[in-house]
């Protein structure tokens, strides 16, 4: 057993984290948390608008102040954003107070899944396949340093996923609250 105040899912866009994420922490009795959406309350403003009005870098740091207060909490199942792992004190963070699941997808399947998405601010291009194909390079690293569990979702419908991760997560991962 991996003893951990949290669950956290890691993954590129479009791999079901929020989806997947909602079902596993109804099913562990965890609060679900979205990183992206918890942005949005701390800034007052869309992500979009965030990234069109003040950049990407203003971006990460709402997102890395927002990681960081959320951890210091216990109880939760956190879904972040695809580019949380890019800062190396997120990913410190993220390894330290949660058992990581990477949820992996193919950037085929996230071309499928995201085909009518316009909220993305990354895939607001005409290259949307070759950005994936270089996030993917960048960050597929990463994702895998952070995680306790690497489940592929490409063939996998939400309830399918949801079940292969309850019978890992029983067997790998316990909850665990640091201020008992």
């Amino acid at each position: 057993m991996n003893p951990a105040p949290n669950l956290v899912m890691v993954g590129p866009m479009g791999a079901g984290k929020s989806c997947i994420g909602r079902r596993l922490a109804e099913r562990f009795g965890l609060e679900f948390v979205d990183v992206d959406h918890a942005i949005v309350e701390h800034a007052g403003a869309s992500i979009a608008s965030i990234f069109e009005h003040s950049g990407e870098a203003t971006f990460r740091e709402h997102e890395r102040a927002v990681l960081e207060q959320l951890l210091l909490r216990e109880g939760q199942l956190v879904s972040t954003g695809g580019g949380a792992i890019l800062d190396a004190d997120n990913r410190r963070r993220i390894r330290e107070r949660g058992f990581v699941v990477y949820l992996r997808v193919s950037v085929a399947a996230q071309l499928e899944r995201l085909a009518r998405d316009r909220s993305r601010p990354l895939l607001q291009r005409d290259d949307r396949e070759q950005v994936l194909h270089a996030l993917a390079r960048q960050r597929d690293p990463l994702y895998r340093e952070v995680a306790d569990i690497i489940l592929d979702t490409d063939t996998l419908s939400p309830g399918d996923a949801t079940a292969q991760l309850v019978l890992r997560l029983a067997a790998r991962w316990q909850s665990q609250s640091t201020t008992a």
